[in-house]
């Protein structure tokens, strides 16, 4: 899906779902981005490396390292690209982590090229977000926190049980599995 115009902006978009990029890189092709798609991240680095993109779009969690490492290192060579993450496994934890390390933007798959397009838009917090209705269910409140200790440990499900105080296996099936409804 490369263009090699280069009147047009040049979006990275970084997902190890290839079908899904597919489809995402030629809707954002219809809507004038240079799409270089990547499925991993040391490929992603190395583009990044080569050819810093004007906007990203990177999942949370890429097949070699997580998306998080990506954002930073985009962030480190160029503040000012507006960088969506994504992810199927939405957490506040990890949302906040994004937020922290640069990102634009955080939304949970699946989302559209609207959406994301929106979100490059996104640079200031929003005051009138209502608050959640419901407090957080114990399992989500669980999840939640087993997120936030795996980010602190840079993704090592090992260093994570240990600190937890679980055994790996089990924990390793819990982040398996799909987040609680919130």
């Amino acid at each position: 899906m490369d263009n090699p115009s280069h009147d047009r902006p040049r979006l990275l978009l970084a997902d190890d779902d290839r079908t899904f990029c597919q489809v995402l890189a030629r809707a954002f092709d219809a809507r004038g981005f240079a799409v270089d798609v990547v499925h991993d991240g040391r490929t992603a680095v190395q583009l990044i490396n080569r050819t810093v993109p004007d906007y990203a779009v990177i999942d949370l969690r890429l097949p070699d390292v997580s998306g998080l490492k990506l954002v930073e290192h985009l962030k480190h060579l160029a503040e000012h690209v507006p960088v969506v993450v994504l992810t199927g496994y939405g957490s506040i934890a990890t949302a906040i982590e994004a937020i922290k390390l640069g990102a634009t933007h955080y939304l949970t798959k699946p989302s559209d090229a609207d959406q994301i397009v929106a979100a490059f838009a996104h640079r200031k917090a929003n005051p009138d977000v209502p608050a959640a209705e419901r407090p957080l269910s114990v399992d989500r409140v669980e999840w939640e926190h087993i997120q936030r200790v795996l980010a602190g440990f840079d993704g090592n499900v090992s260093a994570t049980a240990r600190a937890l105080d679980m055994h790996r296996r089990s924990l390793q099936r819990k982040l398996n599995k799909h987040p609680p409804r919130e």
